[in-house]
């Protein structure tokens, strides 16, 4: 399948997507895309050089009469969110993505697809490739570990570019020139307890939540989509409230930036209490499905009866731990007040772990305002502290500020206006750009993010739309032929 993706136009960017697309490269498992990268680099006979981080830049020089334009920086992530569907039988540390054409898009059979951010890097293999396309001096820079730290931008050190303008390859929707993004910071909890022996005459219980539409814990968050994690603990709760519930295990969500679509629990009702438990899970079904039925119309809400778990959670420390769960905050905090549509500040409540003994609650927490976005993160901290939880605040990086009046946001909108007919929606974004990071060693660089439109981002949905890429590769190289002379 993944043949029909390289005949799609342009070729060259197909045939370098469905290449790299076969190199398994996890967020901090890198070393294979890396060399990958290097290889491809070195074999074109371009100056090429890894980092002490991981980051690769590959260097190739302006093509005849246009050696005097500005140096441009092309930069994309090397890794991708590995994400399958829990009836997707895939090894993302051996397989490559399992792709096919579907109509106008390019999906993949059950995965993440990869098109975030490997539609980026594709493209600038390409243009490094290229022996027919009229382009500046080129400083090609890949990225290590976006999604999950952002620590590839965090240990580029500055000096090593020379570029005047950055254009990251990292947007998702082809009417955007993102000029700004929210920064984010990882809010960990975790805890132990003693198990008990699970009370005699009870019947074993495995809850199941699954179906969910998940994505991009930024860009998706205001889609009020369900979080598993959250119904799930809902679920718990309320049944706590009526049946003496005991809990051996809960296993929810998985990554910081993707929103949950699946949850199990390990649970225990008394012998007793089965019919009206099965019913009280019917009716909370037909509850969540109701109010979810529009962003999540396939959710799936399933008790099935097991053998019951061998130990539990102490009553008491389960009824505080739902309770610290639910009152931690999820989905959007607050919208923006001077950018229409904008959210300016979010937690996804990603990760929830609970299984012998010992317990773990991941959340993202997102911001445009980095004092607004640890305000909301000591409030998280708080609320799971109340339950006995150890949390640690870890890997803040900042925003993006906005610079609407550069030169090349400048240059772009018009070439957008000339090329397509139409008005770009130039603007900041809830997700978390490098842009912001490497801002800070390089705060004399211009920088603006564009791409073609991927929906489904961080999740087994994603796809890319073919002609969107056909029109974003005709922007980029009109782009590259506008760049204006050095000062």
């Amino acid at each position: 399948m993944r043949s029909e993706v390289r005949n799609l136009e342009p070729k060259a960017l197909w045939e370098n997507f469905a290449d790299l697309n076969a190199v398994p490269r996890p967020s901090k498992k890198e070393a294979r895309v890396i060399q990958f990268i290097k290889d491809f680099g070195q074999g074109l006979g371009l100056d090429t050089y890894e980092d002490e981080t991981g980051n690769v830049i590959i260097r190739k020089p302006a093509t005849p009469g246009m050696e005097n334009r500005q140096t441009v920086a092309l930069q994309s992530h090397l890794d991708m969110v590995h994400q399958k569907n829990a009836d997707t039988t895939f090894d993302f540390d051996a397989e490559g993505i399992r792709m096919h054409v579907d109509g106008d898009w390019v999906k993949a059979e059950g995965t993440t697809l990869g098109a975030d951010n490997g539609i980026g890097v594709a493209s600038i293999m390409a243009l490094l490739a290229a022996k027919d396309i009229p382009h500046p001096a080129l400083e090609a820079l890949f990225t290590i570990d976006e999604e999950t730290g952002m620590t590839g931008a965090f240990g580029l050190k500055g000096g090593l570019l020379q570029a005047s303008i950055l254009l990251n390859l990292d947007t998702e929707d082809d009417r955007e020139l993102t000029i700004g993004c929210a920064g984010g910071i990882d809010v960990t909890a975790t805890g132990s307890y003693t198990p008990e022996k699970t009370p005699a005459g009870s019947t074993g219980y495995t809850l199941t939540i699954k179906g969910l539409a998940g994505g991009h814990s930024g860009m998706d968050i205001i889609l009020g989509r369900a979080n598993a994690n959250k119904l799930m603990n809902r679920l718990l709760y309320g049944a706590s409230r009526q049946f003496a519930l005991q809990i051996g295990a809960i296993d929810g969500g998985g990554l910081r930036n993707a929103i949950p679509r699946e949850s199990t629990a390990h649970v225990a009702v008394a012998d007793a209490d089965t019919g009206a438990f099965e019913r009280f899970v019917e009716e909370q079904a037909a509850v969540v499905q109701q109010e979810y039925r529009i962003t999540d119309p396939k959710l799936q809400v399933h008790a099935v009866r097991t053998a019951a778990p061998e130990n539990v959670l102490p009553a008491a420390f389960a009824t505080t731990l739902l309770q610290a769960i639910y009152a931690c905050p999820n989905g959007i905090h607050r919208l923006s007040p001077e950018m229409e549509g904008l959210v300016q500040t979010s937690n996804n409540l990603a990760r929830v772990e609970v299984k012998e003994g010992a317990y773990s609650i991941l959340c993202l927490t997102r911001s445009s305002v980095d004092s607004e976005k640890a305000d909301l993160a000591q409030a998280i901290q708080c609320a799971l502290e109340l339950a006995g939880a150890q949390v640690a605040l870890s890997g803040s990086y900042p925003g993006w500020a906005p610079k609407p009046d550069a030169a090349i946001i400048q240059l772009m909108r018009d070439l957008y206006r000339a090329k397509f007919d139409g008005e770009p929606d130039v603007n900041a974004c809830h997700a978390g750009l490098e842009c912001g990071i490497l801002g800070a060693n390089y705060p004399a660089i211009e920088m603006i993010s564009f791409g073609p439109n991927i929906r489904g981002a961080h999740s087994p949905d994603e796809k890319v739309q073919i002609s969107s890429v056909q029109k974003y590769w005709d922007f980029l190289l009109a782009t590259l032929q506008r760049i204006p002379e050095k000062a």
